[in-house]
């Protein structure tokens, strides 16, 4: 008991809450799997594929009610943002799941969305909690903790729709029922565990962090591979699917070694006597740091993107939802690490990798246009990197920009784009000339399929990417002297360590 004691107050507590942030951030992705039950509900409530595309607006309006959140976390515990977040998704999905099981009779359009408005916006109260949490107890490896969370966002679509795939044969009611009760669940746990802990003070203990954080890293890269391999490995039979579902429930697990390790061989942690001029310099750039930031507080925005449906004559669009997500995953991972990489190298500006992103999603956008044999893959998997890049280097860059003491109110700004964007490019833009192309072929008059049903709509959201592109190459000129000044004050600390 003293061990452990001894373990959670030198830092190892850290560890295990960064274990159950994982967790958390792998079951809230529910937010992008709409497509997976969609279907249902559009047949129980009769609805045009306009009036179904304002219902995902209506579950992406739920983040502009994110700025609560990001209030709350100013004054509130992570534990009580964690509960509120569990206690809207499991109303709004558990409402859901009656729907589609006709539990309850189909409600009305408007109360609807209000419920999967409730359903949206929980995921902003998990989404604050972890990342404003783990950014202050890690605040010197930024871009590595937000390409893991934000990986585990990613592959937490994939998660959940391979699992229920294996297990209920995507059986639309059984994945409500999951989306229900397992986030709820891990929040739980989580408000157990997860807490501010005092950030490394030496630069011995952010070497020690970074070891640590890349077997986080190789971790997450198991579990996107083993996620993979499930999907294009074809059809499977029952006893296979209950062993990919154990295997990736072990492999979930995993990052319980780091802190496992820490328990064991707690002699390895750093000696009271640690070196204290070294540790005195680290404080003072860290306060020069917080100077930069608070000076710099002004210097531009940051962009991220949201997904869209797909309809190209498949029957089943899981696997596509299922691959954005796992290369979404990779373009988190990688993205992450390489922008920290290179700010430490160079000084390069963090959003750099956002506006090269933003010219690989136009041409991933033209491929889904032109609708070529395998085009549906190449596009799936280009859009979902260029998305994890974007969920990955905006948190970040928001933390070096405008500090870390209101970063909850900041990031929550931030995700304003997603409503507002999914209302213009998803409930205005695709719907409308979905049902426009759906009319023209005549049949039932809300029903698409084929190449032309959103071709407009990608070569629409390709230029928009272009825009971006612009906008990114702006913002990262006028940061570029913040990332120089960081990169100036890292190369000193390391300098005088030797």
């Amino acid at each position: 008991m003293l061990s452990f004691a001894r373990f959670a107050v030198g830092g190892g507590g850290k560890w295990i809450g960064l274990v159950t942030a994982i967790w958390v951030q792998a079951v809230c992705g529910n937010n992008y799997t709409f497509s997976n039950y969609s279907h249902v509900l559009k047949s129980l409530m009769s609805l045009t594929q306009m009036q179904l595309n304002n219902l995902s607006v209506a579950k992406d309006f739920g983040k502009a009610f994110g700025l609560l959140s990001g209030l709350a976390s100013h004054h509130f515990s992570t534990s009580l943002l964690l509960i509120i977040g569990a206690t809207l998704g499991f109303i709004g999905y558990g409402v859901q799941f009656l729907v589609v099981t006709q539990t309850i009779p189909p409600l009305p359009y408007w109360l609807m969305c209000i419920f999967l408005c409730m359903g949206g916006n929980s995921t902003t109260w998990m989404n604050t909690a972890v990342l404003v949490t783990c950014m202050r107890n890690f605040p010197t490896n930024r871009g590595p903790i937000s390409g893991i969370l934000k990986g585990y966002v990613g592959l937490s679509t994939a998660i959940f729709t391979d699992i229920c795939s294996a297990l209920f044969s995507s059986d639309p009611s059984k994945f409500l029922l999951m989306l229900t009760i397992v986030p709820a669940t891990v929040c739980c746990i989580a408000a157990v565990f997860l807490r501010e802990t005092p950030p490394a003070s030496t630069c011995v203990q952010e070497n020690k962090e970074a070891q640590f954080l890349n077997t986080f890293n190789l971790i997450a890269v198991m579990v996107a591979v083993y996620l993979l391999a499930f999907d294009v490995s074809g059809i499977h039979g029952h006893v296979l699917s209950l062993i990919f579902t154990a295997g990736l429930l072990i492999l979930l697990l995993m990052p319980l070694l780091v802190p496992l390790y820490l328990i064991i061989f707690n002699n390895n942690n750093p000696s009271p006597d640690v070196d204290q001029e070294q540790q005195q310099i680290h404080e003072a750039l860290l306060d020069e740091d917080k100077k930069v930031e608070e000076v710099e507080i002004k210097k531009g925005k940051a962009f991220i993107g949201e997904e869209h449906s797909i309809a190209l004559g498949y029957s089943d669009v899981s696997i596509f939802i299922s691959f954005t997500s796992i290369w979404g995953f990779f373009g988190r991972i990688l993205s992450g690490s390489l922008s920290e990489h290179y700010i430490r190298k160079s000084g390069m500006p963090r959003v750099v990798w956002n506006a090269g992103a933003q010219i690989l999603m136009s041409m991933g956008y033209i491929a889904l246009a032109m609708a070529l044999p395998g085009s549906l893959y190449i596009g799936s998997m280009v859009v979902g990197i260029c998305y994890g890049v974007y969920f990955t280097i905006t948190p970040a860059a928001a933390s070096e920009l405008f500090g870390l003491k209101y970063y909850g109110i900041v990031y929550n700004i931030l995700i304003l784009n997603l409503p507002i964007g999914s209302f213009i490019f998803s409930g205005l833009i695709a719907g409308y000339l979905y049902d426009v192309e759906a009319k023209s072929v005549g049949g039932e008059g809300n029903t698409c399929i084929g190449a032309h049903c959103y071709r407009l709509v990608y070569v629409i959201m390709a230029f928009a990417s272009l825009l971006g592109c612009g906008l990114d190459v702006l913002l990262a000129l006028r940061t570029r002297n913040v990332y120089y000044k960081i990169y100036q004050q890292r190369t000193t600390l390391s300098n005088s360590i030797k």
